[in-house]
């Protein structure tokens, strides 16, 4: 997935040719009034620079969909752009389902709006809507918003063909998103991207009916799912509720924030699914607000800049635990107070721990048979902690690693399903959690009950989530992770930095070392090299377009740097494993802060690139 971000620099006569046949088109289809004036303007203006913006290039279509700002022009999110991809999509869908009039598509949309543009996920969505049921195919279209997960949801529970849902989740407030789900429920992989991209390219020209969305309302092909969604939603998630009792007399106090996004309710029902009371909702952020005010990213994975308000409101009310969402509420933080008055956020690696280790010992309780194990899985991403994998080789189920991203894991899941295997759990460090694979993504309203669960079954035995991860690691060995990023937004110098690893020390040489840490191993996903493997070829799937090179040391410690696709960062994870029984926390961290220096200074050189570091 790519913003887009307009064609690099230059002019010249072939790229104004190439802008006025672009404005001109625009011109003539776009029939929304504020982006069609704001385009007039810029020509009446001569705005060469505004309009190279606007129509340098178009967005690009990509495994995560589309994402960008919301504004006028072929590189933003707007109602042009979203009739165009929706026509793309609808002739690539009838080219691969041939029953796609009789199954149709599910759409949905979280609560962002721009008001300078017209452009709002609801509008996106009735437009999307329209050009499906503008060619006879029916469209589940939700009547109100709701979180991400419910969209693969609806498409795995009602067999249709495909999703989409219209958001950009944690993205800055002008963003807006168009995200896909395959007919199996999960988010599409390669090849789909590159055939919907080539069909949207093919199918720009808006359609008769593209702008009339009143043709919606009365069509026999259209249904709102809302209510029969959210029943059986909410009743497929009782089936992971493993102590009813416990969490009807429990003392733990919760406090949840939407960070001004859609899942308020949606917790509130999935705590009242598992006879909790419900949690205190931080009045300021729990209905939805496309304006974000209280926050300047409204990104849970930020940390306690976002929490600030939950802290509060957790202090004041006496409450042990808060719960936040993103505001499409796919994903979860959690944090929990201190007996120091502290308040610990818990990082993607450490809840994916404590979450992986819960819904294991649930699964094994009810589960008594051993042979049961060899068919019960865990998934996490390359990226995320080892954890899952420690715990798998002592109680003796598989565990897998995937790429990046839940499109990877929600595959892999559902391949693993259909062979009769079970699928537990799987995690991503960025606070993504799959808990019930009912949904074959992320989905941080049933993270969020069942971290609530988990809280209050160990107050029942005086333990803490704190003392339980302790637990967790003295049990199955340390896992200590560190995650950062530096910014870059030139792609040749982020070209540049990964080449400069590839040819340490004369050409198609690694380094051998960081510093004084030993490298012992290699995996290169940009290149498919893998020095482990006996004949050197990696075993993920390799992706010539994006960069990510993976290194092992001899202490034990595992390095991932690569790019996002995304946001302008150059990305890196880091984490130490020891083996249970011999380690010491506070030795483990400050060999492993030595590492991430050690490959700050030698890797990625910012001083050399000019890397701006991330922000506090």
């Amino acid at each position: 997935m790519a913003a887009g971000t307009g064609a690099p620099g230059g002019g010249g006569p072939g790229m104004d040719a190439r802008l006025d046949q672009e404005t001109a088109r625009w011109l003539r289809w776009d029939k929304n009034p504020l982006t069609l004036e704001s385009v007039k303007q810029l020509i009446a203006e001569g705005n060469k620079e505004e309009l190279q913006k606007c129509f340098g290039a178009r967005m690009e279509f990509g495994t995560a969909g589309l994402r960008g700002a919301m504004g006028a022009g072929i590189s933003c999110m707007n109602d042009l752009t979203i009739i165009q991809t929706t026509q793309g999509f609808c002739r690539y869908l009838e080219k691969q389902f041939s029953d796609l009039k009789q199954r149709g598509v599910v759409i949905s949309y979280d609560a962002r709006a721009h008001p300078a543009s017209g452009g709002s996920s609801r509008r996106f969505a009735r437009l999307a809507a329209t050009t499906f049921i503008s060619q006879g195919i029916p469209v589940y279209l939700f009547s109100d918003i709701t979180p991400t997960p419910f969209v693969p949801y609806t498409v795995s529970h009602l067999k249709l063909c495909a999703g989409i849902m219209i958001t950009a989740s944690h993205n800055p407030k002008q963003d807006n998103g168009y995200k896909v789900y395959w007919d199996n429920g999960a988010q599409i992989i390669s090849p789909h991207d590159k055939g919907i991209s080539q069909a949207i390219e093919e199918n720009l020209e808006p359609w008769p009916q593209a702008w009339d969305d009143s043709v919606i309302n009365g069509s026999p092909l259209f249904h709102d799912p809302s209510a029969s969604i959210n029943k059986d939603y909410f009743e497929d998630l009782k089936k992971y509720c493993f102590h009813r009792a416990v969490n009807r007399e429990t003392k733990v106090k919760f406090v949840h924030t939407s960070v001004h996004g859609v899942g308020h309710s949606f917790v509130q029902s999935a705590f009242k699914a598992f006879d909790f009371v419900p949690p205190e909702a931080v009045p300021e952020q729990k209905d939805p607000d496309p304006e974000f005010p209280t926050v300047r990213y409204p990104n849970p994975e930020e940390g306690k800049g976002v929490l600030t308000l939950s802290f509060a409101l957790a202090d004041k009310s006496t409450a042990k635990i808060v719960l936040a969402n993103d505001p499409d509420a796919d994903r979860l933080a959690v944090a929990e107070k201190q007996d120091s008055g502290e308040w610990k956020v818990f990082s993607g690696n450490e809840l994916g721990a404590l979450l992986g280790w819960w819904l294991f010992t649930s699964w094994k309780e009810k589960n008594q048979d051993r042979s049961a194990l060899k068919d019960t899985y865990m998934l996490s991403s390359t990226v995320s902690s080892k954890i899952l994998q420690a715990i798998a080789l002592k109680e003796g189920f598989h565990f897998e690693e995937t790429l990046t991203g839940f499109k990877w894991m929600g595959n892999r899941a559902k391949q693993l399903i259909d062979q009769g295997k079970n699928v537990l759990f799987a995690f991503e460090e960025a606070i993504g959690y799959m808990c019930c694979p009912f949904v074959l993504d992320k989905d941080g309203v049933s993270a969020a009950v069942i971290s609530a669960e988990l809280a209050s079954f160990l107050a029942t035995k005086n333990l803490s989530l704190s003392q339980q991860l302790k637990a967790i690691y003295v049990e199955y060995g340390y896992h200590i992770t560190k995650a950062s990023y530096f910014i870059c937004h030139d792609q040749g110098t982020i070209k540049k930095l990964f080449e400069n690893l590839r040819n340490y020390d004369g050409k198609n040489n690694y380094p051998k070392t960081c510093g004084k840490f030993e490298i012992s191993g290699i995996r290169d996903l940009t290149t498919g090299y893998d020095d482990s493997q006996p004949d050197k070829k990696a075993v993920l799937p390799t992706s010539k377009s994006s960069q990510m090179i993976t290194f092992t040391f001899a202490n034990g410690g595992v390095a991932t740097i690569r790019t996002s696709g995304t946001e302008p960062k150059i990305k890196y994870y880091s984490e130490l494993c020891a083996p249970p029984g011999n380690s010491d926390p506070d030795q483990l961290k400050k060999e492993l802060n030595e590492l991430v220096s050690a490959i700050e200074e030698h890797f990625f050189q910012p001083q050399k690139y000019n890397l701006q570091p991330k922000g506090e």
